[in-house]
């Protein structure tokens, strides 16, 4: 396992103004970077759930899988896929109820965890989960959206443990691309290199 390590110091100037006159003190601050923690092994919990990395398909339009900016990743939407690997469809309280909606959410996480690991080598570089949008393709009277997207954040739990838990929305859609079931995008804190 990799241990990020990186001291940095800071100088910094500040002016202490005493009788009209200006004093520099200096004073260092010392930056230590978070390294990641002995034992960190999320791709271990995916190989204990039987749940292999996933080809990871190009972009349908004009956007990227992720961008980072900093030590933030941000993960496009992306639909559910059946084990046939065909997009689920339909709409929740019509077509799909509660059960499959969860199973096509938590079809996303293996999605977007193996797009993680194409872009940073191995998923021990993940800090945290931040935030997951989920968005339901489902009837207007249809209420239970959250039931739904939890079969992505329950997903994230069993494989990050107390670091998947995030911030989350989960929202009803009148249609979604391609009438897929459900859309999620998430956004990512990363080790800093």
């Amino acid at each position: 396992m990799k241990y990020i390590t990186l001291f940095a110091l800071l100088a910094l100037t500040v002016s202490c103004t005493t009788d009209g006159k200006s004093e520099g003190k200096e004073v260092k601050m010392e930056i230590i970077k978070e390294k990641i923690p002995e034992g960190y092994d999320p791709e271990k919990n995916l190989v204990g759930l039987g749940i292999p990395f996933e080809e990871i398909s190009a972009p349908l339009a004009n956007y990227v899988n992720s961008v980072r900016v900093g030590n933030l990743i941000f993960m496009a939407g992306k639909g559910p896929k059946g084990a046939d690997g065909e997009t689920i469809t339909g709409k929740l309280g019509q077509e799909l109820d509660v059960e499959q909606g969860y199973a096509a959410a938590k079809s996303i996480g293996v999605q977007q965890l193996s797009v993680l690991k194409s872009e940073l080598g191995n998923l021990n570089k993940v800090k945290r989960i931040v935030k997951v949008t989920g968005m339901v393709n489902a009837v207007p009277e249809f209420k239970d959206h959250s039931k739904v997207i939890n079969g992505y954040s329950d997903f994230m739990v069993e494989v990050f443990g107390d670091r998947g838990k995030h911030a989350r929305a989960a929202v009803g859609m009148g249609s979604l691309p391609n009438n897929m079931a459900v859309e999620i995008e998430m956004v990512v804190e990363v080790f800093e290199d």
